[in-house]
């Protein structure tokens, strides 16, 4: 049934009572960020996604246009920003699927406020990573040849490289994590479509919904789905950037074929997903009035997440420089020698300082449970992993030659595609956050106090005995 709301409550939904959680308090509070109309900040925002949405167009368009070259690219820097931006994104996706299938298969109940976050994320750093690959390619009418589809040659992709095992592993993680997305929201979309005010919302929302009534087999079903695509989600998680680390650990340049990049690129994934997550969803925190959901203990979990895979990532640092040493090989000892020192210094020292320095002050609790800090470090730890890419990438410009080495250095449009990615990724988080539930309604539910069927508090007036405040807590974070 849709309820009446008052003016005061169509901009955001009032602040909840901490301990005070009842189903209904919930779903007001959810369903009103759907239902009242944009804000002055969202449209604002909306309009700033828009135009880099608008570079990115230019910026592909122009690169149809004139090709590859227009790119910083050089022999032998035949790797630029397309491949840095595209194990970038896929790396921002892991988060998603981390909070929501393995916490989910570990019973980590304080998953419930950030997972329906999370999982958008994925699904949109997901798309934006695809683009990529798909662009840099150069004839990009041609793409077809990298599917196995029988075609005008006669011929079948090679199936040895890397760059097709992407496609495989990307399209698979992309299929698995938008059907576990789907299908957490049907509840929700349910909800909605009851609550609708006009027939396009009611139509819209419940084809959507699929007809969920919420009854006993629905819910059986609906377990059962999402148990299933947690279990394939997991596994994922561990595989796709292990695969995305085999285009460069395959190859036989120095710097790259060494057998520590897949654990190394797993853990910068999550390292970097998760700084996403807090990224995004303290702004939304704060502009929607969800500290009652999103609560300190939530943020914390996640900054400790960030310090253990920071440190990971660090520990991979140090032995890459071991392994180059224990080779004995000069070429190893030479590619890293010239990232630490050579002249793309800078950015080994802003990936170092961002990505092994930075997460360490979550050792202090007062940082650790610091929404603002928590913020700007996340900031600093996406900047860190995007050099992470760009000094692994850029040991191609002084290879085996000295005579072919060359300085690549990155055009216009190479920052076009970067900043217009950015567009994309914002503008497609934000027509989520204003369309569909950003917090599940229907798992938060399931861990709150009322949803024991031996609650004592069933007999009295709903959720509004304040004995249970301690109960919510402990269940809800």
């Amino acid at each position: 049934m849709a309820h009446a709301h008052s003016s005061s409550e169509t901009v955001f939904p009032p602040p909840l009572v901490e301990g005070k959680h009842t189903f209904h308090s919930v779903t007001e509070a959810v369903c009103s960020i759907v239902e009242a109309p944009p804000s002055k900040g969202w449209l604002a925002s909306f309009a700033l996604a828009l135009m880099g949405l608008g570079i990115l167009g230019i910026s592909v368009g122009y690169l149809f246009w004139e090709g590859t070259g227009v790119w910083g690219l050089n022999q032998p820097v035949g790797w630029g920003f397309a491949i840095v931006n595209f194990v970038f994104w896929v790396g921002i996706g892991h988060a998603g699927t981390l909070i929501s299938a393995i916490l989910f298969l570990f019973r980590q109940k304080w998953r419930t406020s950030i997972n329906r976050f999370a999982e958008a994320m994925t699904i949109f750093a997901v798309i934006c990573a695809l683009l990529f690959p798909t662009i840099h390619v150069g004839r990009v009418w041609l793409l077809y040849w990298a599917l196995p589809i029988p075609n005008q040659m006669g011929m079948w992709p090679n199936f040895r490289s890397p760059l097709l095992w992407d496609v495989f592993a990307v399209s698979t993680y992309f299929t698995v994590s938008l059907l576990f997305w789907y299908v957490g929201l049907i509840p929700d979309l349910a909800t909605l479509r009851d609550r609708a005010k006009n027939k396009i919302s009611f139509y819209a929302y419940g084809m959507l919904a699929l007809g969920w009534r919420g009854a006993n087999r629905h819910w059986q079903n609906y377990e059962k789905a999402y148990l299933i695509l947690a279990g394939l989600s997991a596994p994922l998680v561990l595989s796709v950037h292990t695969i995305v680390s085999f285009d460069f650990a395959v190859s036989v340049i120095p710097g790259w074929h060494t057998t520590i990049f897949p654990p190394y690129f797993v853990a910068g994934a999550i390292f970097s997903g998760f700084a996403m997550v807090l990224t995004l969803a303290i702004p939304a925190r704060k502009i929607f009035h969800l500290e009652d959901f999103m609560t300190i203990r939530h943020i914390e979990n996640m900054n400790k997440i960030i310090l253990v895979t920071g440190m990971m990532v660090g520990y991979a640092y140090a032995m890459e420089f071991f392994v180059a040493w224990y080779s004995a090989s000069e070429y190893e000892s030479f590619a890293f020698i010239n990232r630490a020192l050579g002249p793309y210094w800078w950015a080994y020292w802003i990936m170092v300082s961002c990505n092994v320095i930075t997460p360490q002050l979550f050792w202090f609790k007062k940082i650790r449970t610091s929404a603002t800090m928590a913020f700007i470090l996340s900031i600093f730890v996406n900047i860190g992993m995007w050099f992470e890419r760009f000094v692994i990438t850029m040991s191609l410009h002084r290879d085996y030659l000295p005579s072919s080495w060359d300085y690549y250095t990155p055009t216009l449009w190479d920052f076009g595609c970067l900043v217009g990615s950015f567009g994309l990724f914002f503008t497609l988080f934000l027509l989520f956050l204003k369309f569909l539930p950003a917090i599940a309604m229907a798992e938060i539910k399931g861990v709150m106090p009322e949803a024991d069927p031996h609650w004592e508090g069933h007999g009295h007036a709903h959720g509004a005995a304040s004995g249970h405040d301690d109960a919510v807590e402990k269940h809800h974070g």
